[in-house]
């Protein structure tokens, strides 16, 4: 039975992958649709000149280069290479806008300064917030795949080990985003919070499993070796 499930998810990504590498010049809905399908994703997003060019968002705009942070009442929120401007959801389909929202709403709530960085050179979330707690005043940052999987690191912990991770991107909810948000905050203040309570469905993991590395798979295209972070501007308004 497992050599078959893992025979059709093999088959169903190189499916996607294919149909993918035919289409690049569309935007990816993993329901089937085509982005002109939603009135509203078609006035908030708009594709730059050029095969697979990233989306130009009204709300997630590029200042500049990351400069390193000095003040200790921030927290840096890394997102890796595709997110926002090549997928707009994660692996469950909630907005990548709704979960930024949400993160530096936790991060705020505490008293602390949320900064937002997108990273170039992985597309693995655990280096991703190594990344990112260098960038950080506080040392403490929150990185996030395009497909959800989130980390809270400090920058005097290897890259594999952190301070709290949430590997199944289809049970976390914006609710815990919030919350892990508000966790860094607790953890650049100096405290020791209780971690963020996770669930865990293994019938998840079959569920998405394709789903999951098809988003992986697109997250490695956009990395650049080499490139460090760039500060964006966000605005939730």
């Amino acid at each position: 039975m497992s050599e078959e499930i893992n025979e059709k998810l093999l088959r169903e990504i190189i499916r996607q992958v294919i149909t993918e590498t035919k289409a690049t010049d569309k935007k990816v809905d993993f329901n089937g649709n085509q982005a002109s399908s939603s009135a509203a994703t078609a006035t908030a997003t708009k594709r730059a000149p050029g095969t697979d060019a990233p989306l130009q968002l009204d709300w997630f705009k590029h200042v500049g280069p990351a400069k390193k942070g000095t003040s200790t009442d921030e927290v840096v929120v890394a997102v890796l290479p595709g997110f926002a401007e090549h997928m707009t959801e994660n692996l469950k389909g909630i907005k990548h806008k709704d979960i930024l929202r949400e993160v530096t709403a936790g991060i705020e709530e505490q008293g602390l300064k949320a900064r937002v960085i997108k990273v170039y050179r992985t597309a693995d979330v655990s280096f991703a917030g190594s990344e990112g707690d260098q960038y950080s005043g506080s040392g403490v940052s929150v990185a996030i795949q395009s497909k959800g999987t989130s980390i809270i690191h400090q920058k005097d912990l290897e890259p594999l080990s952190n301070l709290e991770l949430f590997p199944q991107a289809p049970v976390i909810d914006l609710k815990t985003y919030r919350a892990i948000g508000a966790n860094a905050a607790r953890y650049a203040k100096g405290e020791s919070p209780t971690p963020v309570p996770t669930v865990n469905d293994q019938m998840a993991r079959v569920k998405y499993q394709a789903k999951s590395a098809l988003m992986h798979i697109k997250e490695t295209k956009y990395v650049v070796t080499g490139k460090g972070p760039d500060e964006i501007e966000v605005n939730f308004d």
